[in-house]
């Protein structure tokens, strides 16, 4: 029976704990996997009730953390050798960028016959300066050179790899969507609208737009809040504005929107009915969807957002800058409109505009979404795949 460990980064809400956590409850029988991760920074939610949910019991190496910490990231590195020597895992599987880091090295110096890393993301653009930027490239390249394979998640994705940030050769990438069970963002959707319409204080002829994720730079929440400002003046319609997640970045934002004179309030300490609310975490994304009638996203850079393929599950129009993996998740012009400007303020609140005062395109582009997601991001699908790129690893190895 091949051996699977299967390492995440850190069990926070979002794309890569739903993905780690499929492969390792749904890979077919002949597969033993074992899932660890390291723990969610403070300004997190926690993801583990996704692994409960799923009969799974992961090992949680607290010194595998976020920040880069040589002392911890040693002590991580040395517990990783030591589950490799006792689970004598046949493929080690990491997933984002610090369990690829330490599980790529862990592996290769304990010789596992096959190594796959997934990137989520990257962050060879719009985190860092431009030194540090080539310090992080030219580690993910020589871990390149010890992976079996690497694995990308969108086709744009790929192309930046190999083609602009030369991590490695395009023959060694491969191109594997990620995968979700979505089924919940078609049932019962009229009263769970209801449900959050009320919590909210959300009338029936308000139109309801939402961006959902962690609040850090790089989601560039001022362009939010910025274009927010400019659809509520311009507006002939009845609008809320929902901020949903919470982070590092929390108080800034709600500087931003003082500053702008955008009146906001915080939905877990007040019930009370402003332009602007802060929901925090909503585990129950699925209600969030239903409740909205827009969803927007204004990041710098993306992987495949995880955010955006739950909104078409859901029938949810899409404005979104165009970014990243985002042109293979969404149709343009079809389920979503998409900026070409990570900054203007004034594209970005047109786009949002098109959507709220045109009652018949927004219902228009809400209606196709699913059968856009339905195959393409579902987690079975994920699963195949997988198992075809692990099988013929081991065959190779």
């Amino acid at each position: 029976m091949p051996r699977v460990l299967r390492i995440i980064n850190r069990f926070n809400l979002g794309g890569p704990t739903y993905n780690a956590a499929y492969l390792s409850r749904y890979m077919p029988s002949e597969y033993e996997t074992l899932l660890v991760g390291g723990e969610k920074d403070d300004t997190e939610d926690s993801s583990e009730f996704i692994l409960k949910n799923l009969g799974l019991e992961p090992i949680i190496i607290p010194e595998m953390k976020r920040e880069i910490d040589l002392r911890s990231d040693y002590e991580a590195y040395k517990k990783m050798v030591q589950l490799i020597k006792d689970f004598k895992p046949d493929i080690v599987h990491t997933h984002a960028s610090k369990a690829g880091t330490i599980g790529r090295l862990a592996a290769s110096n304990m010789n596992v016959p096959a190594i796959v890393h997934t990137f989520h993301g990257h962050v060879f653009h719009s985190y860092f300066g431009q030194m540090k930027t080539l310090m992080y490239k030219n580690i993910e390249r020589n871990l390149a050179r010890k992976s079996s394979a690497i694995i990308a998640i969108s086709e744009k994705q790929k192309a930046e790899l190999c083609l602009v940030h030369r991590i490695c050769k395009p023959d060694k990438i491969r191109v594997v969507p990620l995968g979700f069970d979505l089924t919940r963002f078609t049932e019962n959707m009229d009263s769970k609208r209801a449900g959050f319409r009320e919590r909210y204080l959300v009338d029936d002829h308000e139109i309801a737009i939402g961006i959902i994720g962690r609040l850090v730079p790089i989601k560039n929440h001022r362009l939010f809040l910025q274009s927010l400002k400019i659809v509520s003046e311009r507006s002939v319609k009845s609008l809320r504005f929902f901020i949903i997640g919470d982070g590092e970045d929390r108080l800034r934002i709600e500087s931003m929107a003082r500053d702008l004179g955008i009146e906001f309030s915080d939905a877990l300490t007040e019930q009370r009915k402003t332009l602007l609310t802060f929901t925090s975490w909503i585990k129950e994304i699925d209600v969030a969807c239903a409740g909205l009638d827009v969803i927007a996203l204004t990041s710098l850079n993306e992987g495949t957002p995880v955010s955006l393929i739950e909104a078409q599950a859901a029938n949810k129009p899409i404005v979104t800058t165009n970014v990243g993996g985002i042109e293979n998740v969404v149709i343009e012009g079809v389920t979503a409109l998409l900026s070409h400007s990570k900054t203007d303020a004034e594209e970005f609140a047109s786009l949002i505009l098109e959507l709220t005062e045109n009652d018949e395109k927004r219902l228009k582009f809400g209606h196709v979404g699913w059968d856009h997601v339905r195959n393409k991001f579902h987690f079975t699908r994920l699963i195949r795949d997988i198992t075809e790129l692990y099988k013929e690893l081991l065959t190779t190895s």
